[in-house]
């Protein structure tokens, strides 16, 4: 009696095709799985053959691979799709100010703006500037400030050379110090993907995910 054909049989015949001939479609397992069904059948026992039950079980085990691998096609087309709608939508962001969590500050027509926000209300914070090596340029004193976001620009117009700047911020209440988040502002001059996902190139810096956008000017 010819032994039974699973269905993780018939697909382990096919893995070692498929390391030297690419991916095989759901319907290329489907008809190898028929195939070696059907010899089972033609050698089967007579005196013993096998029961529908064992052979329904196996067919079922294939179809349910088979659709699998339709389902997971199909996802991917519709998150190609779907990505494609979001780059196409997010073309009209194209020129527009983006606030970014960052501690460098894009200089553009020489001012960098920025923002900071606060877990509570501060009644004095500094924020000083620095070239990216550390020497220091500047240092704003913006007093009190309440919580939540507070913009805030610098004139950089002293430095036609430098493209950028860093920032680190000293806010305190009370002689305590606040928790702060630090903004940098830039401008989105192109939409793109990046595994799957939109990706914005900016004026000042590299290209970053759209999920790292905090809010849109």
């Amino acid at each position: 009696m010819a032994s039974a054909i699973t269905s993780s049989t018939a697909l382990s015949g096919t893995s070692s095709s498929t390391s030297t001939t690419g991916t095989v479609s759901a319907k290329e397992q489907t008809d190898r799985f028929m195939k070696l069904l059907v010899a089972q059948l033609n050698n089967q026992d007579p005196m013993n053959p096998m029961d529908n039950a064992q052979m329904t079980s196996q067919i079922a085990q294939i179809n349910t691979v088979s659709g699998i691998q339709e389902l997971n096609a199909t996802m991917q087309s519709m998150a190609s799709q779907f990505t494609s709608m979001q780059v196409l939508q997010g073309a009209s962001m194209v020129g527009r100010g983006v606030m970014l969590e960052s501690n460098t500050l894009s200089i553009d027509g020489g001012v960098a703006k920025g923002a900071l926000n606060l877990t509570n209300k501060a009644d004095k914070v500094t924020v000083n500037i620095t070239t990216p090596g550390g020497q220091v340029l500047d240092t704003l004193e913006l007093g009190a400030l309440p919580a939540g976001q507070s913009n805030f620009e610098w004139d950089a117009s002293k430095y036609p050379g430098l493209t950028s700047a860093n920032i680190t911020v000293k806010a305190t209440q009370a002689g305590q110090t606040v928790s702060t988040t630090t903004l940098a502002k830039d401008t989105v001059t192109a939409v793109g993907t990046d595994n799957g996902a939109m990706s914005l190139q900016l004026k000042g810096r590299s290209a970053v995910a759209y999920s790292a956008v905090k809010s849109i000017l």
